[in-house]
């Protein structure tokens, strides 16, 4: 019984060995365990401390770019044109949204969202940061903001924000001289700078706001923010704020006076009007209708309302101004006769009688007088360069363009006066017009140049077409007497402007002849007569006389035209034209500058379908001169 205790007791201390054994090993591994976690704890808050410690911030912490203010933009008096104001906008920032159609379908609920904007968002955040905020509605009224503010826990991803948008104080008024900005799209992201172009929603688009996008846009700054698990913020980092750079401020050669009175003359008429200050080059005015307001398209106009905008018959978008093309008609008679002039091949004695028609040597062809009626033919009787100048004879011009080489005009055109050619400094949509030559013609229609295309292109019809600012720019020359200056928008800014490369091209004197010289006062002197030469009975004034010229307290220089649109039996100009469908109807033009000595206003108006250009062209072109003129000292003036 002794041994069999004694057997179990041994048995029992083996079995407590056993235990004992397997408890030091768990003491032991259990030992070395709080070790190892000991030993990483010492590493990660001793060793590693500052590595993690970013981290963690930066997890907690997020850097916002902040966009930097556009610079603003004046006309030549200090009056704002362009500046910035701030609104509350709803944005979408994609890296916060789990799921963006439950989010639209959430919001579609509470605010009204124009159709396609779920499709327009997707399209717009490719290419761009994930932390970038999309704006999705800009301008929000209260009512829109405060049911946000209460649903603001089931609209993860979406936040109102201030942002900074652009204001065009004057509207429509100011949109097609100065340009707009628009929404920056995916293609823009391959040529801009992404940094720097942060947290901007929006890129200059047209006009000047385009053309020194890189100087009005400025430098980006940026801030840190913390941010709670959801992401939103809940603190500043004031000590991390880089603020950005504003862009630059321009001044520009716009006359808002000027720009207002050239917008108020053309009315609801489609046209364009540009008015150049010939001392200096500066566009003094540039309105092209119809128009439209940018200030709605910018922050309340949705998508269909932009389409319908740019769907219009009558394209408010297009500018005229600087991209539309017209013949040039009977303006372009006093810069032929300089031409003829210049290369001898008439002078100002030489006298043609103009019986109403001209026909080229062996054709049947009839070219006829703007002046012809059912019962007479027309005409203006025997007319030299003076008298053609002011009664604006078809016939003496079809001869002259009947002697000429179509090289050497579109030369003489081309040099002396821009025409063919993008000569403005500073507008980046300004179009080249058609400047026709021989080669021209063959590339084009692979036919040949006819001596009947030279004959119409002596009164300004056939193939050539200018924009209404390269008219202008051809009224600037000859007020100049034949110097060029280059036509532009700024007259200067606060900052260096990347953009300004090289200056623009001072006014330039051509060295030329005694007798060139006189050519060019004579003309001068001829388009004053259009203007000025009344009273004498029927068919001696000068065509605009009666529609400008009584009782004009300056003296002013002119030329009307009047431009086909549909050719018409070689109808010439004047014709009357109102039985046909209003869109086919002639356009009206005139140029004109004045004072007659040291002018300091050129300007051109086309009139879309207007007609005669003396009748309709004409006034508008004196209501923009008065408000240029309007200064006791300058009205005064009597040349």
């Amino acid at each position: 019984m002794s041994e069999s205790i004694g057997g179990r007791s041994n048995g029992e201390r083996s079995e407590l060995r056993s235990f004992g054994d397997r408890v030091l090993i768990l003491v032991v591994l259990g030992f070395l365990m709080q070790l190892i976690v000991l030993g990483r704890l010492v590493y990660l808050q001793i060793f590693n401390h500052e590595a993690y410690q970013t981290q963690s911030l930066n997890n907690r912490i997020q850097i916002q770019s902040i966009a930097p203010p556009r610079g603003l933009i004046f006309d030549t008096n200090g009056e704002i044109l362009a500046d910035n104001r701030q609104i509350l906008s709803l944005a979408l920032v994609p890296e916060r949204i789990d799921d963006v159609d439950v989010l639209f379908e959430k919001l579609s609920g509470l605010i009204e969202l124009a159709p396609g904007e779920l499709q327009a968002y997707k399209e717009r955040i490719r290419g761009r940061p994930k932390h970038d905020p999309i704006v999705l509605k800009r301008d929000l009224s209260d009512r829109e903001q405060a049911l946000l503010a209460v649903n603001r826990h089931e609209l993860d991803g979406a936040v109102v924000t201030y942002e900074t948008i652009r204001r065009y104080p004057y509207g429509e008024k100011f949109v097609h001289a100065i340009g707009t900005v628009r929404r920056i799209a995916k293609e823009d992201f391959d040529s801009i700078d992404r940094v720097n172009y942060r947290g901007t929603q929006f890129i200059g688009g047209t006009g000047v706001e385009r053309f020194y996008e890189s100087s009005l846009h400025g430098t980006v700054g940026s801030r840190s923010v913390e941010v709670d698990a959801s992401g939103r913020p809940t603190r500043e980092q004031p000590e991390d704020l880089t603020p950005p750079n504003r862009g630059a401020s321009l001044t520009l050669y716009i006359d808002s006076k000027v720009q207002l009175a050239a917008d108020s003359a053309l009315g609801d008429r489609r046209g364009a009007i540009v008015a150049i200050d010939p001392q200096t080059g500066g566009i003094l005015a540039m309105v092209s209708k119809p128009t439209y307001d940018p200030n709605q398209m910018l922050s309340g106009t949705n998508s269909e309302e932009v389409r319908q905008i740019y769907a219009h018959r009558d394209k408010p978008i297009f500018n005229r101004a600087v991209q539309g093309n017209y013949a040039p008609g009977s303006t372009l008679k006093p810069v032929v006769g300089l031409m003829a002039l210049s290369e001898k091949m008439t002078d100002w004695d030489e006298v043609i009688v103009d019986e109403g028609n001209f026909n080229l040597p062996g054709s049947h062809q009839v070219y006829r007088s703007w002046n012809r009626t059912s019962t007479s033919a027309g005409g203006h009787g025997r007319v030299d360069m003076h008298r053609a100048i002011y009664r604006s004879s078809n016939v003496y011009f079809y001869t002259l363009g009947s002697r000429m080489d179509i090289d050497v005009l579109a030369g003489f055109l081309s040099q002396r006066f821009g025409l063919g050619r993008r000569t403005v400094y500073d507008i980046h949509e300004a179009g080249t017009g058609v400047l026709p030559t021989r080669e021209w013609k063959e590339s084009t229609y692979s036919e040949p140049w006819y001596a009947g295309d030279s004959v119409i292109l002596g009164i300004g019809q056939g193939y050539i077409n200018v924009t209404p600012l390269q008219l202008a720019t051809m009224a600037t020359v000859l007020a100049n007497r034949g110097a060029w200056i280059q036509p532009r928008m700024l007259k200067r800014s606060d900052q260096h402007l990347v953009e300004v490369v090289e200056e623009p091209e001072s006014r330039r004197a051509v060295l030329e002849s005694a007798e060139m010289s006189q050519h060019w006062e004579r003309m001068a002197l001829a388009m004053s007569a259009v203007v000025h030469r009344g009273n004498r009975g029927l068919d001696q004034n000068g065509t605009a006389w009666a529609y400008i010229g009584i009782n004009l307290p300056y003296t002013m220089a002119g030329k009307s035209g009047t431009a086909q649109v549909i050719e018409a039996s070689r109808e010439g100009e004047e014709i009357e034209d109102e039985e046909r469908d209003e869109y086919e109807r002639n356009h009206a033009l005139f140029i004109a500058f004045a004072p007659f000595k040291d002018p300091v206003i050129a300007v051109a108006v086309v009139v879309e379908n207007g007609g005669g250009g003396s009748r309709e062209a004409a006034p508008l072109a004196r209501a923009v001169i008065d408000a240029k003129l309007q200064s006791a000292s300058m009205v005064a003036q009597n040349d």
